[in-house]
């Protein structure tokens, strides 16, 4: 046990007193929340920033794209480890489609190079002096557009701005077509996939991307490797597919005999997407002119006035992959990994951990950074189980594959478990970029909302300026002009993100409405999706000591004893009821026309919410004075915490959403333009995107009753806890 683990339990064992007299942790009974804090502070400090170093230079030292040998090997190491912990382990395999390039150029044609002859870019990266990764044998990884489409593409370039829809729509009321053009759009403001579908959707014959340095570069500070930022020859790899899991088996585990679309019925881009780096767009857009840019905020940060198009700047595209001769060879192995501690009271119930392993290059940052924090979790918890103090539900620690091709392994996972997991999943702790610099931020449902905020006052900041909490309210709280002192409001401060999409929590929240949190520490840096996201970036810039990374598994260990130990699992659904509450007055001003929808529709929506608070403050009472006087009889705790599982599986609609019934929470969801953004209460929303007042009735009704259903498995939990 660390040093520094043993003073902290002397303390703590030599004052029983002291702890017993604490406040108990909600969801524990008083002797049993003394114990849990003495667990806590055992496993939060056994996560080390040079054992994080060890696992982070050999998962980062090549590119390991999903698909690829070297993908199998951080297989191995994670499984290696894991055993090492004298964890139980499984290895899940799935061929999944996953179209590799073999060959991918972009051509100036017009105005020529040298001798009159096209002028063909130079894509590659390249190494930067003194860093290992990128000046040694392993090779960079072709600019991909992962799943976009094969051709040869030729045209005129026309200049999109972000590629959003808005952007269409300003070109379109300018008179300026992008049919059979080549279209380059900047890195931004929404999912690489939206983009390339709007460009599909008008007609583009071809689309390329870049980081613009006003977004990404010099604008925002020294480049790599001078500073963090993005340098001229970077590029953002990605996957622009918009949905999730493998497109082949849209809905269905990707097992042995699945039955498979053919790839020419997929819903993939059809056009070649190409990310290319600033400095190679800089030779394609400085010759654009054509018409004049639409609106203010088109102008990005390259050194020159940019224009529209089209021309006179003429471009070919030309990418092939491996699926283009035979469709066959587009099928790829993934792997998912999993170390698993029994729980020894209720092991049926399962809190689980992970984090995606593949990336676009060496992925330091993402996702070494998070597999690094979910080893040092399962370390931390492994030693606890091996002294003696078994968690009381099973913990899974899981490593994902093909996250970064559309969240592919965790949501074959999800389909292939999903009767399990909608019984006995109790929550999902997912860690994508725990640590790239050393603002932390943490997101997920409500319910777990109060739970990660205490966990983080028990560790220390990495800078030394008190515990994680601490240092992350006085930050929200200069950003927002709001004060740092101690209040009742600290129960819902410093504020925390919805789940929206773009990572691994989707299957389980947005498919499954089983709760979810994620945190990590960020800060400026343009090495996302590079091969410069390796080792020397972030021992130079992301986090030089390895200690946020450290801090993380920390995080990750106490929360993950928190939610496994509990009596009664602690989700907190006042504060649920309570955030839902600050949506409403978004869903009255839909129709803002329309007074019969503010009272009628939307009101049923605000009486549901409140009916759901009145319970929740019920059922926390209730709880917290049965406990007061010990634990009740195991089957009444299994009864309680299995009502109380079922409170956001409630706020699920097993037909989906209208536009995309894979996702069936109809309390957040991505969203559907954008990817990456979070929509609250998604099906009013579309209703009243397509100016349907009718279907935003109906949708507003179901939305009611999918609450009243939430606070009737809440009046369950407490006449279960009560014995009734």
């Amino acid at each position: 046990m660390p040093r520094r683990a043993i003073a902290l339990l002397s303390i703590l064992v030599s004052s029983p007193l002291a702890a017993q007299q604490r406040a108990p942790l909600p969801g524990y009974t008083p002797s049993a929340s003394a114990r849990q804090r003495i667990a806590e502070a055992a496993a939060s400090a056994r996560p080390s920033p040079d054992a994080a170093a060890r696992h982070a230079r050999e998962l980062a030292r090549e590119p390991h794209v999903a698909g690829t040998p070297a993908q199998a090997r951080t297989r191995d190491y994670v499984i290696a480890q894991m055993k090492v912990m004298g964890l139980e382990t499984e290895v899940r395999s799935y061929d999944v489609w996953l179209p590799h390039p073999t060959s991918v150029r972009v051509w100036r044609l017009a105005p020529a190079g040298g001798a009159g002859a096209p002028l063909e870019l130079r894509l590659a990266e390249g190494p930067v002096a003194g860093d290992d990764t990128t000046g040694g044998a392993a090779p960079e990884v072709l600019p991909i557009g992962g799943t976009g489409g094969s051709g040869d593409a030729s045209g005129e370039v026309v200049y999109v701005n972000y590629g959003l829809i808005e952007d269409y729509a300003l070109l379109d009321s300018a008179g300026v077509s992008v049919r059979g053009k080549v279209v380059v759009a900047r890195y931004g403001r929404s999912f690489r996939g939206i983009k390339a579908r709007e460009a599909e959707r008008h007609g583009a014959a071809a689309l390329l991307l870049y980081s613009d340095p006003q977004d990404d570069g010099y604008v925002r500070g020294d480049v790599y490797p001078e500073g963090p930022m993005r340098p001229p020859s970077g590029v953002q790899r990605g996957s622009v597919f918009n949905g999730v899991g493998d497109p082949s088996t849209p809905g269905w585990p990707s097992v042995a005999g699945a039955r498979r679309v053919p790839p020419d019925e997929m819903e993939v881009p059809r056009i070649p997407v190409v990310p290319i780096s600033y400095a190679n767009a800089a030779l394609l857009l400085e010759g654009v002119r054509g018409a004049p840019l639409p609106a203010a905020g088109w102008q990005g940060g390259l050194p020159f006035r940019y224009h529209v198009g089209p021309g006179p700047v003429r471009a070919r595209v030309a990418v092939e992959t491996d699926a283009a001769a035979r469709p066959e060879a587009g099928f790829k192995r993934i792997w998912n990994t999993y170390g698993v501690v029994r729980g020894a009271d209720f092991p049926e119930e399962v809190v689980l951990v992970g984090a995606h392993r593949d990336a676009w290059g060496p992925g330091a940052a993402d996702n070494v950074s998070g597999v690094v924090s979910v080893l040092e979790a399962a370390h931390a918890v492994a030693e606890e189980a091996r002294a003696g103090r078994r968690p009381r539900r099973t913990i899974v620690f899981a490593t994902w594959d093909a996250e970064e091709w559309g969240l592919v392994g965790s949501t074959e996972y999800v389909e292939e478990d999903s009767l399990r997991l909608l019984r006995n999943g109790v929550a999902y702790l997912n860690q994508d970029v725990a640590a790239q610099g050393p603002a932390f931020g943490a997101g997920g449902s409500p319910s777990l909302r109060p739970v990660l905020r205490d966990v983080s006052r028990l560790v220390a900041d990495p800078g030394g300026a008190g515990s994680v909490y601490d240092v992350w309210r006085a930050r929200t709280a200069r950003t927002s002009g709001g004060a740092a002192g101690t209040s009742a409001a600290d129960s819902a401060s410093p504020p925390m993100g919805d789940p929206g999409g773009g990572s691994d929590f989707a299957g389980f929240y947005n498919h499954f409405g089983i709760p979810i949190a994620d945190w990590g520490f960020g800060g400026p840096g343009g090495a996302y999706h590079s091969r410069y996201d390796d080792v020397r970036w972030m021992t130079r810039f992301g986090d030089p000591g390895y200690r946020h990374h450290a801090a993380a598994a920390r995080i990750g260990a106490a929360m993950l004893l928190r939610l496994a130990n509990a009596d009664v699992v602690p989700f907190d659904y006042v504060e649920y009821a309570r955030t839902m509450r600050r949506y409403l007055p978004q869903i009255a001003a839909l129709f803002p026309s329309s007074p019969a929808w503010r009272d009628s529709a939307a009101g049923a929506v605000g009486a549901a919410v409140s009916r759901m608070e009145r319970a929740a403050l019920d059922f926390a009472a209730t709880r917290d004075g049965i406990l007061a006087a010990g634990a009740p009889p195991t089957r009444t705790l299994v009864a309680a915490n299995a009502a109380l599982r079922r409170v956001e599986r409630a706020l699920t609609r097993p037909a989906g959403l209208r536009t995309r019934p894979w996702y069936r929470n109809v309390v957040y969801a991505a969203d559907e333009n954008n990817g990456y953004a979070n929509v609250v209460f998604p099906t009013i929303v579309e209703a009243a995107r397509a100016g349907d007042e009718a279907l935003a009735r109906r949708e507003a009704a179901d939305l009611a009753r999918r609450f009243d259903d939430a606070t009737a498995a809440l009046g369950e939990a407490a006449t279960a806890l009560a014995g009734r």
